[in-house]
C-alpha cells in the first residue's frame, strides 16, 4: 500500500511540475520558450497523466485573467463559492472547454497540430494507456489503485486548491483579489504564490520573498542550464500594487 500511495503522490507531483512549467508559464503566458524536444515531453506526460488538451487549458487559463473573479470568470469561488469550486472544479473547467468560442478567442496561437490531432486531442486514450502502464509494471490492483488515487488528489485536492483557495484565503503581497499561501506552494509547484502570479502573470518565477518557495524554478533553471528552455519573462520584482493582467 506503501508503494501505491508514493507512486499516486510522485504522478500527481509530475503533473503538477508539468502543468506549471509547461502549460502555464511557457504556453499561457509565454514566460519560458521550451525546446521541441522537451515540449514533447511534457504534452506526452500531461497526456498519459491528466488528458488535458493545452489549447484548451490554455484559453480557460488565459480568460480567467481576464475577467479574474468578476462576470466571466470560468472558476471563481468568489463568484461560485469556494465549496463548488474546490469539490467541481473539474466540471467548470469541462464546461469552460466545450465552448469553442472561448478556446478560439484566447488560444488562437495554439492551433492543434498532427500530434493533437493523432494522439494528444484523445485524452480518454492517453488516460487509458496511463494507466494500462501501470498496471504492467504494478500488477492490477495496485496498478488501478494508484491510477485512482493519483486522479483524486490531482482533481479533487491539487488542482482545484490553485483556483478554489487562492481566490479566497491567504496572505498577499499585492493588491488584487488572488492569495498567496506558502505552505501549499510547496505541494502545487508554486502555484499557490497566486497573489505573487497575478501581480506578474509573465514573471517565470512566482515566489517573490525569502519565506517562499516556488518549487518550479529549480527545475526551469536546470532545464535552462542543460538549453532545453530559455526564460523570457519579466523579472520578478516586489514593489508597489500589481493588478490582475495577463
Amino acid at each position: 500500500m506503501l508503494v501505491v500511495m508514493v507512486v499516486a503522490v510522485a504522478l500527481s507531483q509530475v503533473a503538477v511540475l508539468a502543468t506549471s512549467i509547461y502549460l502555464h508559464r511557457a504556453l499561457a503566458h509565454r514566460s519560458l520558450d521550451v525546446h521541441p524536444v522537451l515540449a514533447g515531453l511534457f504534452r506526452t506526460v500531461l497526456w498519459l497523466t491528466t488528458g488535458q488538451s493545452r489549447q484548451a487549458w490554455v484559453a480557460v487559463h488565459r480568460k480567467h485573467h481576464a475577467f479574474t473573479d468578476r462576470e466571466g470568470d470560468p472558476h471563481s469561488p468568489r463568484l461560485l463559492g469556494y465549496w463548488r469550486v474546490q469539490l467541481f472544479n473539474v466540471y467548470y473547467y469541462v464546461v469552460a472547454c466545450r465552448d469553442r468560442a472561448t478556446v478560439e478567442r484566447y488560444a488562437p496561437d495554439l492551433r492543434p497540430d498532427r500530434l493533437d490531432r493523432i494522439f494528444f486531442s484523445r485524452g480518454f486514450l492517453g488516460l487509458a494507456l496511463g494507466l494500462s502502464a501501470l498496471c504492467v509494471v504494478m500488477g492490477p490492483g495496485p496498478g488501478l489503485l494508484a491510477g485512482l488515487l493519483h486522479a483524486t488528489l490531482y482533481v479533487f485536492g491539487l488542482a482545484p486548491l490553485i483556483n478554489a483557495l487562492g481566490h479566497w484565503r491567504g496572505g498577499r503581497n499585492y493588491e488584487n483579489t488572488a492569495r498567496n499561501s506558502a505552505i501549499l506552494a510547496w505541494v502545487t509547484g508554486g502555484e499557490s504564490l497566486h497573489n505573487n502570479h497575478h501581480a506578474n502573470p509573465r514573471a517565470p518565477k512566482f515566489s517573490v520573498r525569502p519565506s517562499e518557495f516556488d518549487p518550479s524554478w529549480p527545475f526551469i533553471r536546470a532545464l535552462a542550464a542543460i538549453r532545453l528552455l530559455a526564460i523570457a519573462g519579466a523579472p520578478v520584482r516586489l514593489a508597489g500594487a500589481g493588478g490582475d493582467r495577463q
